[in-house]
């Protein structure tokens, strides 16, 4: 099986190649919290770039429930024109583009000055680090059903903006891996206790959403091979979900891993556990493929032609990048010319492993910026520089993100979405 040839889904869709842009938070919301002239530019670029799939950084399904300050919000048709131009943009070069849907739960830094919801009243552990994240309330049931709905209904109103498929992010520490966690989801009802009510949030909406798109409309779910945290999510837990994703018609399954606790996604472990400098999660996923009926993606550091065909080697369906693509978003074009490109950021060797995480993110997000204003990416910037500039880029945005709210006018000054990079404490990945 080749890198470049097509993958049929189980819906009859076809991605062109086994390669994907995975998703990357981009905050570059405009001042309405729609897409804007930068982040459309962005997606011209990895649109032309040979990428069978794009999927897009985390869009919001509800403007009170934030990743960060400058993301994009899809809740009601008002912006749709400003989406289908997002979804015209990226799939001019011949890709499948989707659209990720998110909601952030307990991960929703304090300096939004929104309420923060969560499976349980359990805060973020990021030691000195934890107040920047509120003490959540745990959710009612009439929470719960109307997080359900919200994905449901961004999902529909991505179909009509001209999106290929949605993918539903249940990783990473979000609201729906909160759910899956033993950790962070210590309920008593039916949404707490065992695996299947700890999944019956996640499985729920994997079916309204299938129930209300057309069936060449791909849904995929975004999902932790393990939360990498003692006592957490497990892979053993991540099998048991894939099987019962089975039934639902999920076209596609993207293993990831971490938190914002623990963020693995970043190849840093909190477990003890060792990985890979590249396709971190690549040992999980062949575990999980013995129980996967739908195709499998594996996304996590991979950045070279030789470690991308190992991973469809493994009979796993497609290989995700991201920093890789930040960086050169026309490597797969490149790839398939015969060229052995290998684009990687300037190593950080910090050791406190949560702000190196934190930087790694900001130099990524300073790449795609650069990306978007047309300009060449300088994957050689200084992390510390980096850094530095999205703290304060993000500090001005959050006093935005709260006028809006209060106010419902767009006060973001003009020219602040092309600075672009809100840098959250840890993570960062979407």
């Amino acid at each position: 099986m080749s890198l470049f040839s097509p993958l049929t889904l189980p819906n009859g869709a076809v991605v062109p190649n086994r390669l994907a842009k995975a998703a990357m938070e981009e905050n570059m919301a405009d001042a309405d919290h729609a897409p804007s002239d930068e982040l459309i530019r962005l997606y011209r670029a990895w649109g032309q770039g040979g990428a069978g799939l794009v999927i897009t950084g985390n869009v919001m399904i509800d403007a009170r429930a934030m990743t960060g300050p400058a993301g994009v919000v899809l809740e009601n048709d008002r912006h749709l024109d400003r989406f289908r131009t997002w979804s015209d943009t990226a799939r001019a070069g011949g890709s499948q583009i989707w659209m990720q849907i998110n909601h952030p739960g307990r991960q929703m830094p304090a300096s939004l000055g929104r309420e923060t919801l969560a499976p349980s009243a359990i805060p973020l552990d990021l030691g000195r680090q934890s107040k920047m994240f509120p003490v959540p309330r745990a959710m009612t049931a009439a929470d719960i059903a109307d997080v359900q709905q919200r994905f449901v209904n961004t999902a529909r109103l991505a179909e009509r903006a001209g999106f290929t498929g949605v993918e539903i992010h249940a990783a990473h520490g979000y609201l729906l891996s909160q759910f899956l966690s033993p950790l962070a989801n210590h309920r008593t009802d039916q949404w707490g206790g065992s695996l299947e009510n700890r999944a019956r949030l996640l499985l729920d909406i994997v079916r309204d959403t299938r129930a209300a798109v057309r069936p060449a409309f791909s849904v995929a779910v975004k999902l932790n091979s393990a939360d990498f945290q003692r006592g957490g999510f497990s892979p053993e837990d991540a099998r048991s979900v894939v099987r019962m994703l089975g039934g639902l018609g999920v076209d596609l399954v993207e293993l990831s891993g971490g938190s914002y606790e623990a963020p693995a996604m970043m190849g840093t472990a909190r477990d003890e556990r060792t990985l890979a400098r590249e396709a971190y999660f690549l040992d999980f996923a062949r575990e999980i493929k013995t129980v996967a009926t739908m195709p499998l993606m594996v996304t996590g550091g991979i950045r070279r032609h030789a470690v991308a065909e190992k991973v469809i080697d493994n009979g796993i369906a497609m290989a995700g990048m991201a920093t890789a693509l930040a960086i050169e978003p026309d490597l797969p074009k490149r790839w398939k010319q015969g060229h052995d490109d290998a684009p990687a950021l300037k190593p950080i060797g910090w050791k406190n492993k949560a702000l190196a995480s934190a930087a790694h993110m900001a130099a990524v997000r300073y790449q795609m910026v650069r990306l978007a204003s047309g300009r060449p990416t300088r994957p050689l910037v200084s992390p510390l520089m980096a850094f530095i500039r999205a703290q304060l880029t993000g500090r001005r945005q959050a006093r935005a993100y709260r006028a809006w709210m209060v106010n419902g006018a767009p006060p973001r000054k003009a020219g602040d979405t092309a600075a672009g990079m809100t840098m959250r404490p840890l993570g960062g990945k979407a």
